[in-house]
């Protein structure tokens, strides 16, 4: 008998959508609890009510990095766009598909989401992976290889798109700096983008003059982008 394929190789999440069972937890920073070293962190902003779905970003660091380290880049959005921000940590300094392919990363994220899942209901049309440098790689990687739940990819200074099996249509926001020399633009961001338009997706590709490190206002283009159609808290 043939065996059956374990998707997981593939990049593929087991996360579903699914109705709370668990209390909300209150707005502000909280470690999950969930693992013992490299904890995953969830941003729960003011106002927003546990019962009603509410968009989710998931936010990768780079390589290298932390929680600590990437939070300032969508913290602040989160707070004033009401949208939940989770931030996962690779197992290893950085993600392992970067390092040798799908593995424990995708098995702690598939944890994490399900948490997140069980303490608030989530808007499933706004459900954005999003990271810089190595996250941004691993956004586009997990999230196209995800589309039957990711919705939004945000992709920042990425620096390559490795996708084994193609799911769904995400949209995509892609920002790359022109004077990046650790993932030059014309291999990188442009590369993604030129194989990105003609396979169909809906694209957002931004250039600018920066290197490579995050931009606040092509964050907030990326934010913008994702939650054009959702109003502002408040």
């Amino acid at each position: 008998m043939r065996a059956m394929l374990n998707l997981s190789l593939l990049g593929r999440l087991a996360f579903t959508h699914a109705a709370p069972t668990k209390p909300a937890l209150a707005p502000g920073r909280h470690d999950l609890g969930l693992f013992e070293t490299r904890d995953a962190v969830l941003v729960v902003p003011e106002g927003i009510d546990p019962a009603r779905p509410t968009p989710l970003v998931t936010l990768f660091h780079g390589g290298g990095g932390s929680a600590e380290k990437i939070l300032p880049m969508m913290h602040a959005h989160a707070q004033a766009r009401g949208f939940l921000l989770l931030v996962p940590q690779s197992l290893l300094p950085t993600w392992d598909i970067v390092i040798a392919g799908n593995g424990p990363d995708l098995e702690r994220l598939d944890t994490a989401l399900a948490e997140v899942a069980a303490r608030f209901a989530l808007d499933p049309t706004h459900f954005a992976f999003a990271g810089h440098s190595d996250g941004g790689s691993y956004s586009l990687s997990t999230g196209l290889s995800n589309g039957r739940i990711v919705s939004h990819i945000l992709a920042f200074s990425a620096g390559f798109m490795t996708v084994l099996a193609q799911e769904g249509a995400p949209k995509v926001f892609i920002a790359h700096g022109q004077n990046d020399t650790q993932t030059p633009i014309s291999t990188a961001g442009r590369s993604h983008a030129a194989k990105l338009r003609p396979a169909g997706y809906e694209l957002t590709y931004v250039e600018h003059p920066g290197p490579h490190a995050w931009q606040p206002e092509m964050v907030r283009l990326g934010v913008d982008t994702f939650l054009k159609d959702v109003a502002r808290a408040g």
